[in-house]
């Protein structure tokens, strides 16, 4: 997919080079561009950016259950109220 965008900023740049004034030249190559591609970009990485949304809130989940462990171990580990060590 990046080649495809290169190889379109690449004629793109071309075609602004092009152009009369320096103020068209810009607005070219934004709007035929900077703007389609970013837009393609952003659609075509929205995959990516759900795998990595799912897989931070998976090692969340897993850090909150270890947690929940280490607590559940330190409880476990206390005396009870009523008991001193010198018994």
């Amino acid at each position: 997919m990046f080649i495809v965008a290169i190889g379109w900023m690449y004629v793109v740049l071309m075609m602004s080079i092009a152009e009369e004034t320096a103020v068209a030249g810009v607005m070219t190559f934004i709007l035929y561009g900077l703007l389609p591609v970013a837009i393609l970009l952003y659609i075509s990485g929205g995959g990516k950016r759900k795998r990595r949304r799912i897989a931070q809130q998976q090692r969340q989940a897993e850090a909150a259950i270890a947690r929940a462990a280490a607590n559940d171990e330190q409880a476990m580990d206390k005396e009870p109220p009523g008991k001193s060590q010198a018994d």
